[in-house]
């Protein structure tokens, strides 16, 4: 009998050990939040010709795990993106999900009328390399959104 409480013992907190350091491989939308608004003080310090390229670096200030920054210019111009060089300088506003939602003309859309918010849609998760359910914090700044995501389990 005392072996097996030891054993349940044993597995319970070998669970509890694990789950947290999951956890700890995503980031949290506090942690978005945080790293939009260190974003928008570093274009303010910094001006966009420094920033935008330092948002883009893939091993740059602006990258924790799964988080990353993008600029988006409210016509739908890729001006920064953390995840995809490749988009830097493209009008994306008519982008779909895969669910058919216009995400990057929603983005502009919200902007108008919000100077922050958040906005769903599904996008590629770096840490998985699945397309997955991604939750994206925004601050309108000027004519652009700067923005920064998590996803969703």
């Amino acid at each position: 009998m005392a072996t097996t409480t030891s054993v349940r013992a044993v597995g319970i907190f070998a669970a509890l050990a694990v789950h947290p350091a999951a956890a700890a491989d995503y980031a949290t939308r506090d942690e978005a939040v945080a790293m939009v608004k260190k974003a928008v003080a570093y274009i303010g310090e910094h001006g966009p010709a420094k920033a935008y390229p330092e948002f883009t670096r893939k091993a740059g200030l602006f990258h924790d795990r799964d988080l990353y920054i993008t600029v988006l210019g409210l016509d739908g111009t890729v001006l920064a993106h953390g995840q995809r060089d490749d988009y830097v300088g493209k009008n994306l506003i008519d982008a779909k999900d895969p669910d058919g939602k216009e995400f990057i003309r929603e983005r502009g859309e919200l902007a108008q009328r919000q100077s922050a918010f958040w906005q769903q849609y599904k996008f590629m998760n770096p840490a998985t390399k699945k397309v997955e359910a991604k939750d994206m914090y925004c601050e309108r700044l000027g004519d652009t959104n700067v923005c920064g995501g998590v996803y969703s389990f």
